[in-house]
């Protein structure tokens, strides 16, 4: 059931010297040139979450005061992250809603209301994380496995197509990506034995366009990594949005677990593409190459974190590179053309693999019944976005230290729809004092408490995989980040503070409490000659700009 409430934009325009402009692909590709925007789900197609606005400085960051909040409707973790066009912020608000809103003073034009189907899974919470804009429509994934076009003017549904099927538990999660004259989206439901894979659909039509699975079938290069019909119900979901390269046309994704998650032996082989980055024709969708961060995985390390794409020198020549924090706690540089492995360190404790090989490959250390294993379950980080200043030459990040799981594997059959998880886990509770994983308590969960990690906001030297300084946290972090030209890094934590740092050093310039869980990266945009930074802590967006 869908219900749709609009508030004419028309107000907005007439009121200012704001004007609603398309959105075509060429503006997005040229996105850095226009920051006063935020054209998409990471800023850029290259997804480093930096912004050369440089209005608020390390001078007067601690002069930032709050302009205006906007509350979500539903209780629960806000995950949305807002696109912002010429004094316009387009998002999703829980559970599965698509607004628009005055970047300026909060003010809500249009809202279109979704309600998903009955029978809808997600195995998480009800958590969309956003939406993309070009032309003069907006896109959003639905919780039932829908890709909906609205009208940017007034919110009118325009088309809408079934990515996937609900009574199988797909899902969209993730925000779409427009490229050229495409949009393109992943499908959750690793959880519940689906079969992964990216789709690309016409922009104006909502025809589909290509289709990638994510585990190879019968006859397809990868297939003979999986046994019997393993394949059928293997996972490997899509969930966080990607990145792409116009010169190359390649489109690049983080693939997630294989399924059952916690039972590797049930599913023997590599698993491709499982926990992989695979590298995707922007047109065809044919696969050119990929890399599998974790084979055979029975840890749950996702691999959906953000790939992000630097140009720079390596080793003294120029090179296209893709940086990478993983789940499995190893920091990855990879040739983004071939996928060719250049280096892998550990960041943080890491015991279910001794090292890697030349080629990238774990060699694995499985740990005996009954003992922890290093990363825990939602690993060294997991799928917040990190961030890359080309001024400092560093990768931000967040991390989870000192944080473990027991396993426990358990024969588990497939039921259409239902969780397949294939086991258990213990926690070392990264947090003090409170447990804080699960997905809806549906299998045995012990947590044990003698130790308590915590959260580090890493700054990487991509020469190296190593630290040039942290910032610790008290509390682990769910949030990504965001850095400017000024040398100013925005972050939060699930105490929820947001923080300002000194991106060369990790100095904390600026902190406000905003007293809610942040869960996603803030951003930054600007509207009349003033600079704003909004973040989603808890239940309410809240946005900041310098005192008048």
């Amino acid at each position: 059931m869908r219900v749709v409430a609009l508030f004419c934009l028309a107000a907005i325009v007439l009121s200012s010297d704001r004007v609603i402009a398309e959105v075509d692909f060429e503006r997005i590709l040229h996105a850095a040139e226009e920051p006063h925007n935020w054209l998409t789900y990471n800023g850029g197609y290259s997804s480093q979450r930096y912004s050369k606005l440089k209005q608020i400085t390390r001078r007067n960051v601690d002069k930032l005061e709050l302009k205006w909040i906007l509350q979500n409707q539903v209780f629960g973790a806000w995950q949305s992250n807002p696109i912002i066009v010429d004094g316009i912020m387009y998002l999703t608000e829980r559970p599965n809603d698509v607004m628009a809103v005055d970047a300026v003073t909060g003010r809500v034009f249009w809202i279109y209301r979704h309600t998903p189907a009955a029978n809808t899974q997600v195995c998480c919470g009800a958590n969309n994380r956003g939406v993309a804009v070009l032309g003069d429509k907006v896109y959003s994934g639905t919780l039932d496995g829908s890709l909906i076009a609205l009208d940017r003017i007034n919110g009118k549904l325009l088309w809408s197509v079934e990515v996937g099927d609900v009574n199988l538990a797909y899902s969209v999660t993730m925000a779409p990506i427009a490229v050229k004259d495409k949009i393109i989206v992943g499908v959750g439901g690793g959880e519940y034995g689906i079969r992964g894979y990216v789709v690309a659909y016409d922009a104006a039509s909502g025809e589909q366009a290509w289709k990638f699975y994510t585990i190879p079938g019968p006859g397809e290069p990868g297939h003979d990594t999986w046994q019997g019909d393993d394949w059928e119900h293997g996972g490997a979901p899509v969930w966080i949005t990607g990145s792409f390269d116009p010169a190359l046309n390649l489109t690049y994704w983080g693939v997630g677990n294989p399924g059952p998650d916690w039972n590797a032996g049930q599913r023997p082989g590599d698993n491709l593409y499982s926990d992989s980055v695979v590298a995707l024709d922007a047109d065809s969708g044919e696969l050119k190459w990929h890399f599998q961060f974790t084979p055979n995985d029975g840890y749950d390390y996702d691999s959906v974190q953000v790939p992000v794409l630097v140009d720079r020198d390596w080793q003294g020549k120029p090179a296209k590179l893709m940086l990478w924090a993983n789940r499995n706690g190893y920091f990855y540089v990879l040739d983004r053309v071939t996928g060719k492995f250049l280096l892998g360190k550990p960041f943080v404790k890491v015991n279910w693999s001794s090292g890697l090989d030349e080629n990238g490959r774990p060699i694995p250390t499985p740990q005996p019944d009954g003992m922890p294993t290093w990363p825990g379950n939602q690993g060294g980080t997991n799928w917040y976005p990190p961030s890359y200043s080309p001024r400092t030459d560093l990768f931000y990040f967040s991390a989870w230290e000192d944080y473990a799981t027991i396993y426990q594997a358990i024969e588990q059959e497939y039921v259409p729809g239902g969780l397949f998880l294939g086991g258990g886990f213990s926690v070392k509770v990264p947090v003090h004092g409170a447990p804080t994983i699960g997905i809806g308590r549906t299998w045995p969960i012990n947590y044990w408490t003698d130790e308590v990690g915590h959260a580090s906001l890493m700054a990487m030297d991509p020469d190296t995989g190593q630290a040039v300084w942290k910032y610790e946290q008290f509390d682990v972090s769910d949030s990504g980040m965001l850095t400017t030209a000024s040398d100013l890094l925005f972050t939060g934590g699930r105490e929820g503070y947001l923080h300002a740092l000194d991106a060369r050093n990790g100095k904390l310039l600026w902190k406000v409490a905003l007293g809610g869980q942040i869960v996603m990266a803030p951003v930054t945009y600007m509207v009349a000659g003033v600079q704003f930074v909004t973040v989603i802590s808890g239940n309410a967006m809240a946005t900041f700009a310098l005192q008048d």
